[in-house]
């Protein structure tokens, strides 16, 4: 089940599913050590003698972001009873605090009495099996524990706290979990297990007719019991509501700071789209530098993991976005992390935990029982792009040269010696979607591209001798580009190449990712034939004529293909061929078809504005991790290209925020 919903602040993440349910919650890391992974907190309604849970399908749901803020609200009407509850949820910005103000709106003439039952079970350290859970009196709370990790959980209404509470077990013994204490309105007050352990609390609320009043629920974590409590009893002090007007106030002023543009023919949901994206990127982004892919733990890549790993490319290409926004402190953690975790030999590995660790692959270091190094070299070579648009907004020379020999001349040398005699091509790697191994037009374009902006750091720094190789070997692979990976035929760059007896052996499939390479990495430039027949080539064979339109990876694409023969539209492809129409604009008016694919970005996603990795092609529902990071930054850096293009042709100026 998709999330329709991030809250986060840094150090502690927090996925919510399609019935505003917590399914996911990181902590100390985003996107390292999930303790709800697998299972999801409940939340339950007692009236009139009968217990409905928000997933029961008696509830109208909506899910979304406040405005301009990183608070969730939910809209959760009753079908039967008229009973009302809005629902502001918050990660609070300064503190490991998840926080609920749950608003309950009597629609009715009649006077009601309402229990809220709060359902919680965490998997510590991802492990079930293992944990305690307790009912503490002293300071009427429940604890859940196990080694390094402790969570408070709390709930009051009119500063009364909650008055009834249960422990209980699941998956073993033929217990199903303490919730099922709730289904005859009471639950037991067994004060303590150990093994797989759950909990659920109630607070009682009685409304007169038309009446509505407020309950709070909040969970607290740290490292030890005295950490969690402390922050526990700093939300009992200051009392929970200023929490929900601090973390909104806060989330505002962040996005205010953001060099973001607006122009009157900006479409009002594009720019709510493009902060909402702004929102769930920084919700995916650790404190201490990693950018991971996705939190959604439901989705199951390959069916064996998460998306929640950084990968160098993922979180390069979002950094870029980022860097247009003017957001240059996340970027310089990302480049930190970068630093810490680079090969001895100068390359990056397929990818890593956010703790720096190194993440799970299912890349071999064998092929045709020969040594090959099982790494995506774009995802080396894209760090130094990246990093060079970094030094270009903040020209940042000292943090340059501190990494100029550890990270710059280290991958650029690495790459320099990873050249195909041959060919002059980089030598083959995994591709970016990581599944063929070969020498690959995108990730040749993206190694020409690290290499010029190795280059220009040399030449920043006055290290001449590595300047001149840099661009040398750059210039070297830009002519093998053109003279070996375009293929006149077909009208399009190839997928990739392999050698084999001293012959290559080509891939055309035609691929969204070789074009779009050509021109964003600055191989051609965008008025030259090859790109524009490239494009006609993916308009006609790979753009989808049926269904939801989009633009799917690649022919005969078939990760997570719910068609038969019909590939899912992606969201990161389909942006790449708005912004080659950006880039080839040379009027206003051939701009209209860049609106009409923001416009399909925004139409495509839901109120959340959470944007996934794919969608179905007939259907339009959302498919595989959400929110994706990558679909944000995409969505993001078009909507800059978009307005930059605007301005040159003197409709739209740029501005600051801030400004206004």
């Amino acid at each position: 089940m998709a999330k329709s919903l991030i809250l986060a602040n840094g150090n502690i993440q927090v996925g919510l599913n399609q019935n505003g349910l917590v399914s996911d919650f990181f902590f100390p890391y985003v996107g390292s050590k999930n303790h709800v992974r697998g299972l999801t907190h409940k939340i339950g309604v007692w009236q009139d003698g009968s217990l409905s849970w928000l997933d029961s399908g008696d509830w109208n749901i909506e899910i979304n972001l406040c405005k301009d803020t990183f608070v969730g609200i939910m809209k959760c009407f009753h079908k039967k009873t008229n009973l009302e509850l809005i629902f502001k949820n918050i990660v609070y910005n300064e503190k490991n605090i998840f926080l609920r103000q749950v608003e309950v709106i009597n629609h009715t003439d009649n006077i009601i009495d309402v229990k809220i039952f709060f359902h919680q079970t965490f998997s510590v350290y991802d492990m079930p099996q293992v944990g305690t859970a307790y009912y503490d009196p002293i300071r009427n709370t429940l604890i859940h524990y196990e080694g390094k990790t402790v969570f408070v959980v709390c709930a009051e209404s009119s500063a009364i706290p909650f008055d009834e509470y249960s422990i209980g077990l699941f998956g073993v013994e033929g217990w199903e979990g303490s919730y099922k204490d709730a289904e005859d309105g009471h639950l037991s007050k067994n004060p303590i297990e150990h093994g797989r352990v759950d909990s659920t609390l109630s607070v009682s609320v009685n409304l007169h007719k038309k009446e509505h009043k407020f309950v709070y629920y909040w969970v607290t974590v740290g490292e030890t019991k005295n950490e969690a409590f402390e922050l526990h009893d700093y939300v009992k002090y200051r009392t929970p509501a200023p929490f929900i007007e601090s973390t909104s106030k806060f989330w505002k002023a962040w996005l205010t700071r953001q060099d973001y543009l607006q122009c009157s023919i900006t479409e009002d949901s594009q720019m709510t789209l493009f902060k909402k994206s702004l929102f769930y990127i920084r919700g995916n982004i650790d404190n201490r530098g990693a950018i991971i892919a996705s939190g959604d733990s439901d989705m199951l890549q390959h069916g064996r993991d998460t998306y929640s790993y950084m990968w160098p490319r993922d979180g390069a290409l979002t950094v870029m976005a980022l860097l247009m926004v003017g957001e240059e402190n996340i970027s310089k953690h990302f480049f930190k992390f970068c630093n810490d975790v680079i090969e001895p030999d100068g390359y990056l590995m397929h990818k890593y935990r956010s703790d720096r660790a190194l993440g799970s692959s299912w890349h071999p270091f064998i092929k045709d029982g020969k040594p090959i190094l099982p790494i995506q070299e774009d995802e080396t070579a894209l760090v130094l792009v990246s990093l060079w648009e970094y030094y270009q907004k903040t020209k940042d020379i000292e943090f340059i040269e501190a990494h100029y020999n550890d990270v710059v001349k280290k991958m650029a040398t690495f790459m320099v010696n990873f050249i195909d005699k041959s060919t002059g091509l980089p030598l083959p790697s995994y591709d970016l979607w990581e599944e063929k191994h070969g020498t690959s037009t995108f990730t040749s374009a993206a190694v020409y591209a690290g290499l010029i902006a190795a280059s220009k750091f040399a030449k920043l720094l006055g290290k001449d001798g590595d300047e001149e190789l840099f661009i040398s070997t750059a210039n070297s692979i830009k002519e093998s580009i053109l003279k070996y990976l375009y293929n006149d035929e077909i009208k399009m760059f190839v997928k990739n190449i392999n050698t084999a007896n001293g012959e290559i052996i080509y891939d055309n499939t035609i691929d969204m990712s070789s074009i779009y390479a050509i021109y964003n990495y600055g191989i051609l430039p965008i008025d030259d034939k090859r790109i524009i027949d490239s494009i006609k080539t993916i308009e006609e064979k790979l753009r989808l004529n049926t269904g939801i339109d989009g633009v799917p990876r690649y022919v005969n694409d078939n990760y997570f293909r719910s068609v038969e023969d019909v590939p899912n539209p992606w969201y990161i492809t389909t942006l790449w061929l708005a912004q080659y129409y950006i880039h080839a604009a040379t009027k206003a008016e051939d701009l209209d078809v860049v609106k009409y694919w923001l416009n399909w970005t925004v139409t495509h996603s839901p109120l959340s504005g959470v944007l996934s990795e794919q969608l179905h092609p007939y259907t339009g529902e959302q498919l595989s991790a959400n929110p994706l990071t990558w679909s944000h930054a995409e969505y993001v850096r078009t909507v800059m290209l978009y307005h930059y293009r605007l301005e040159s042709f003197g409709i739209c100026e740029v501005y600051n925020n801030t400004k206004n």
